[in-house]
């Protein structure tokens, strides 16, 4: 039997992350082949990960990934078991990784690199969901990752000229919408993206409320309710939480100050566990 060494150990370590303990069984059990170890440890990790596959995996944290050029941006929820593991260096780094993978690919194939960190962490690590935000003109994706990770924000918006985007103004309105979306929870960007089945029940909810009252003034107060509704799940609709008048307002003075177009075309909101089964 070949002798194994401290330096292949160590060697083989590094190429792949794996512990100690392992690197020195697959060399030994390959009789010193670097190649076979590799793919002993390849498989040694697939089976750690299957054996852990069932293992609830309620916490996490929201990761993402944004271009150089900050014109495409992704979010990804990556699950795991504790929430000592979620706040682990290595398993953020991965996170990381992963969030970049899928900016560059969004139908890659991450599992082997999955399975081998579950091997090197010790837990089930579940590759949630991604979604990408991204525009073609100018403008910029912004976002945010709150703090502790638990929620992520994508926001897409557009300007008439690319000089817009640099300036003070326009940065701080990136920032002020992010905070929004993380703090208000929207539902949809404007009232054409709700979904018209649960506005129309929302609308049968109000009438039933106030059904006992004078048919002619029962649709007048169901749009007063809708009206309510809509600054409530709608972006552009809700109350600015930094100050006076709705977001809409907001970036329509904005626009006004800098003398362009300035449009919030889309955005993500991701928060561990939210799509969950209880």
């Amino acid at each position: 039997m070949a002798e194994i060494t401290v330096a292949q150990i160590g060697k083989l370590r590094q190429q792949t992350g794996a512990g100690l303990m392992d690197c020195k069984k697959a060399l030994t059990e390959t009789e010193g082949d670097v190649e076979a170890a590799i793919a002993w440890l390849r498989k040694k990790g697939a089976a750690t990960a299957e054996k852990k596959s069932t293992r609830t995996t309620s916490e996490g944290v929201i990761a993402l990934n944004i271009t150089d050029d900050g014109k495409k941006g992704t979010l990804v929820e990556i699950n795991c078991e504790t929430d000592f593991v979620a706040k682990n260096d290595k398993f953020q780094e991965f996170c990381n990784e992963i969030a970049a993978a899928y900016t560059d690919n969004p139908e890659a194939d991450l599992e082997e690199k999955r399975t081998t960190t579950v091997a090197e962490i010790g837990e089930n690590i579940q590759l949630t969901r991604n979604e990408s935000l991204s525009l073609d003109g100018p403008g910029a994706v912004a976002s945010y990752i709150h703090h502790g990770a638990k929620v992520g924000v994508l926001a897409a918006v557009e300007t008439g000229k690319d000089e817009t985007t640099q300036t003070e103004p326009f940065k701080q309105l990136l920032n002020d919408i992010t905070l929004q979306i993380t703090a208000a929870s929207p539902e949809a960007l404007n009232r054409d993206a709700l979904d018209q089945d649960k506005l129309e029940k929302e609308r049968e909810i109000a009438r039933e409320q106030f059904k006992d009252k004078p048919a002619q003034a029962i649709e007048k107060i169901v749009e007063g309710k809708i009206e309510k509704y809509y600054s409530e799940v709608c972006l552009v609709d809700q109350d600015f939480v930094k100050g006076e008048g709705s977001v809409k307002d907001h970036v329509t003075a904005v626009a006004k100050e800098l003398g362009d177009e300035i449009t919030i075309k889309a955005f993500i909101r991701f928060q561990v566990g939210e799509n969950q089964e209880d």
